[in-house]
């Protein structure tokens, strides 16, 4: 798995990068966990400092467009982001007993 960053600007205003990038893979679509880790690895941050906001794939392609924001920190961004993107891709803890 292969990311390029194609735009990064900075936003004083909300305190964060705007982040546009293109991955390449093979095998199966990787899933938001892992392009976060992934982008997270590259740019030196914290899991909980990034947003993904959208992610397109085009048909019989293994390349990913998307884009993401980065914030200073965790308290910028609970008071920038919606609740139900913040909550993407963050893995959701497990319920015991369930079958």
């Amino acid at each position: 798995m292969d990311i390029e960053i194609t735009s990064d600007k900075r936003n004083e205003l909300l305190s964060r990068r705007e982040v546009q990038f293109t991955l390449k893979y093979d095998g199966a679509t990787p899933s938001r966990m892992q392009i976060i880790g992934k982008i997270c690895a590259l740019l030196n941050i914290k899991e909980h400092q990034i947003t993904l906001d959208t992610l397109h794939s085009s048909f019989g392609k293994t390349e990913i467009t998307g884009s993401a924001r980065i914030y200073d920190n965790e308290e910028s961004r609970n008071k920038t982001e919606r609740p139900h993107l913040a909550a993407r891709g963050v893995p959701q803890p497990k319920e015991e007993g369930a079958a």
